[in-house]
C-alpha cells in the first residue's frame, strides 16, 4: 500500500502545470524553424524504415519509458478492492470513449465543420481523433489523483489494468474505428506501431523498474523518475517542435483549424467524465475512487496517439495535427474536472447520507 501510495501522489511541475503553454510556444517555434530550415525538416522526414520515422520513434520512446516505469502490474492483484470504480472506468475508456469520439468527430469535423476545413484532410483529421480518444492516459492520470485526493490504490490498479488491456485492445479498436469511418487502414503499420510503441516500452520499463526496485529499492526508482521526468517533457515538446515545423503551412493557411479540432476534443473530455462521475454515484462508489475514476475515464494517452499518427499517416498529417491538438489543451481541460468534481463533492457524498 505504501508503494502505491507514492506511485499515486507525484506533486505537479511546474513544467506540467503550463504545458499548454509550453505547447503554443512549440508551435510558434515550429513554424518558424520549419520556415527558416526547410531542408532541415525535409531530411529528418526522410529517416525512415517501413514508414516508421526514427528521430520521431527515439522522442517517442523517450517520452514514454518514464512514464511506463511508474506502473506496478503487482497492483493488478487489489484490482478487486473497487470493482465497481473498475467497472466504470473500463466501461467508459473501452465500450464508450474510443466510440463517442469517432461519432463526435464524424458530426463536427465530417459534416458540421467541414466546409471550414481541407477536404483532403477531413478523413485524417477524424482518424487522430480516434487515435486520441482509443487509449487512456497513463501517467498524467496520477497527477490528476493526488490534485483530487483520489484513492491511490485504485489509480495505481486501474492504469495498470488499462495499459494491460491496451497491448491487446487498442489495435483491434483502432482498425474498427477507422474501418467504419470508411478510413483504409494499415494493418501491418498499426501492429507494429503497437509492438514499438506499447508492448516493447512496457517490457524495457518494467524490466528497468524490477532491476532498480531489486538494487535500490524505492528510493532509487524515485531519483530515477526525478532524472527522466524532464527528459520526457523535453522529447515531447521537440517532437511538437518537429510537427509543427512540417504543419507551419497549413496552419498559417487555415488557423481555424486547430480552434476546430478542439471542439469534439472538449465536448468528449466533459462528456466522458461526467459519465463516469454519474455512473460512480449510481453504483454507490466512494467518492474518492468516483473523481479519479472520472478523471481516468476522460484522459487521453496523448503520446501514444501522436507516435501512431505519425506512423499510420506520416507526420505531416491531418491526424497528426489533430492529436497534437489533445496535447494542447489536455492539461487546462483536466484541471478544469478536477476543479468540478471537488466543489460538487458535497452534491456526491449527499447520497450516501441518504442511503
Amino acid at each position: 500500500m505504501a508503494d502505491a501510495e507514492l506511485a499515486a501522489r507525484p506533486a505537479m511541475s511546474l513544467f506540467e502545470r503550463y504545458l499548454s503553454v509550453w505547447v503554443l510556444l512549440c508551435i510558434v517555434a515550429g513554424i518558424g524553424l520549419g520556415a527558416a530550415l526547410p531542408g532541415a525538416f525535409a531530411a529528418i522526414a526522410s529517416a525512415e524504415i517501413s514508414r516508421v520515422n526514427l528521430p520521431i520513434a527515439v522522442l517517442v520512446w523517450l517520452m514514454i519509458i518514464p512514464m511506463l516505469l511508474k506502473i506496478d502490474f503487482g497492483a493488478l492483484g487489489s484490482v478487486r478492492q473497487h470493482w465497481k470504480g473498475v467497472g466504470v472506468t473500463l466501461f467508459i475508456n473501452w465500450a464508450v470513449k474510443p466510440f463517442s469520439m469517432a461519432a463526435l468527430g464524424t458530426f463536427f469535423i465530417g459534416w458540421l465543420f467541414a466546409p471550414l476545413l481541407p477536404p483532403g484532410e477531413i478523413p485524417s483529421y477524424i482518424a487522430g481523433l480516434i487515435l486520441l480518444a482509443a487509449a487512456p492516459c497513463t501517467a498524467m492520470v496520477f497527477v490528476w489523483s493526488n490534485l483530487c485526493d483520489g484513492e491511490p490504490n485504485y489509480t495505481l490498479s486501474q492504469v495498470a489494468l488499462n495499459d494491460l488491456i491496451m497491448v491487446f485492445a487498442f489495435a483491434p479498436i483502432v482498425g474498427l474505428l477507422l474501418g467504419v469511418a470508411s478510413i483504409a487502414v494499415p494493418w501491418d503499420t498499426l501492429l507494429l506501431s503497437v509492438v514499438l510503441y506499447i508492448m516493447i516500452p512496457v517490457a524495457i520499463a518494467q524490466l528497468v523498474r524490477a532491476g532498480v526496485l531489486a538494487s535500490g529499492g524505492k528510493p532509487a526508482l524515485d531519483r530515477l523518475l526525478h532524472v527522466l521526468g524532464p527528459i520526457s517533457l523535453v522529447s515531447l515538446l521537440t517532437t511538437l517542435v518537429l510537427l509543427f515545423g512540417f504543419q507551419g503551412e497549413q496552419i498559417l493557411a487555415q488557423p481555424l483549424v486547430i480552434v476546430l479540432l478542439a471542439v469534439p476534443i472538449l465536448i468528449q473530455v466533459y462528456f466522458n467524465a461526467g459519465l463516469a462521475y454519474w455512473l460512480s454515484r449510481r453504483f454507490g462508489v466512494a467518492w474518492c475512487v468516483a473523481a479519479p475514476a472520472a478523471l481516468i475515464g476522460a484522459s487521453n494517452f496523448f503520446e501514444l496517439a501522436v507516435a501512431a499518427a505519425i506512423s499510420l499517416f506520416g507526420i505531416d498529417s491531418g491526424a497528426a495535427l489533430a492529436t497534437v491538438v489533445g496535447v494542447l489543451v489536455e492539461v487546462p481541460v483536466m484541471l478544469s474536472v478536477v476543479a468540478i468534481v471537488k466543489r460538487s463533492r458535497g452534491w456526491y457524498e449527499r447520497q450516501e447520507e441518504l442511503a
